[in-house]
């Protein structure tokens, strides 16, 4: 047991003995801002190679969800902010070392593609809707005709979305936990990962199915990997970053990180999508919910113990 005497006259409430700031609607939004990178990235990225046929859920139906997660993202976001009426500020000035001027303004430009691209395919789900206003149809036509270039836009967008979503705690230098360049990079793995399970849950074309199986299967690959380094670079670095690793590695988030998250919510369904494709029975939608829950529990554990750890040396 170590026993650490602190001499200070501070006692600011959420800020001693260790930070309490974010809670679970952060963690929401940024559960739901990575599913939605991942469902727009597959759908545009399959737009780009003209395989709108051939996967119809990824590229027109399951884009549905995105715009609805990126305004519920926001609302959680919303309602965490302490003074909500001064939002708009983030607005007025682009700071590029800044991780939320980049969120902000990717926000400002993803949502809205969201809802015309959602737009771009609302047949799929409604056969008989016709908009009412012939200025509407002009442009759906003319989007349309150039769905590639939005497309593209999509892809980057997306892509910038999903990392931002790690970035936005890595830049966080205070705290030793987020403090590492791996985090950008799983949290937009992990976003994928949400993306394509949901995409096989939609889906009734069974090649489709195969397809966004395996691809789910290479990302929980990635996504265990990347965990793994993560508590290498953690162990191998100062006393701080190995006092973070051991709070999942014997501490308190030992049992919820590595049975809900690392067991539940990525080996075992990636067993069942293995078994599944050598012809075993599993409804598809087991690890897809596995899946989710999983990657919800993940950023919940990760933003709590982020506050947790601290510098003291």
């Amino acid at each position: 047991m170590q026993e650490e005497i602190i001499i200070s006259g501070r006692n600011i409430p959420h800020i001693d003995p260790h930070l309490e700031i974010w809670h679970w609607p952060i963690s929401v939004y940024l559960f739901l801002g990575g599913l939605a990178a991942g469902i727009l990235f597959f759908s545009a990225f399959y737009t780009l190679w003209g395989k709108e046929e051939e996967r119809p859920t990824a590229v027109k139906k399951a884009v549905i969800i995105a715009p609805i997660a990126l305004v519920l993202g926001l609302f959680f976001l919303f309602i965490d902010l302490k003074h909500k009426t001064y939002f708009w500020r983030l607005y007025t000035v682009i700071r590029l070392e800044s991780p939320m001027s980049w969120g902000a303004w990717t926000l400002m430009f993803i949502t809205p593609l969201s809802f015309v691209w959602a737009a771009l395919w609302i047949k799929e789900w409604f056969p008989d809707w016709d908009w009412k206003y012939t200025w509407l149809k002009n442009l759906e036509a003319w989007i349309f005709k150039h769905r590639k270039w939005v497309a593209a836009l999509l892809v980057y967008f997306a892509v910038i979305l999903g990392i931002y979503t790690g970035i936005l705690l890595s830049a966080f230098n205070a705290r030793p936990l987020w403090n590492t360049a791996l985090l950008g990079p799983l949290f937009l793995v992990s976003g994928l990962s949400t993306g394509a399970a949901t995409i096989m849950w939609m889906s009734t074309n069974k090649e489709e199915q195969a397809v966004f199986r395996r691809i789910d299967l290479i990302l929980i690959g990635i996504e265990i990997f990347f965990i793994v380094h993560l508590f290498m670079g953690f162990l191998a670095g100062p006393e701080v970053q190995v006092e973070a690793a051991s709070l999942f590695l014997g501490g308190q988030f030992t049992t919820a990180f590595w049975v809900l998250v690392v067991g539940m919510g990525l080996i075992v369904p990636a067993l069942l999508e293995i078994l599944e494709m050598f012809g075993y029975s599993i409804h598809r939608a087991i690890p897809a919910i596995l899946i989710l829950i999983g990657g919800l529990i993940f950023r919940m554990i990760m933003v709590d113990a982020g506050q947790i750890t601290r510098y003291l040396y």
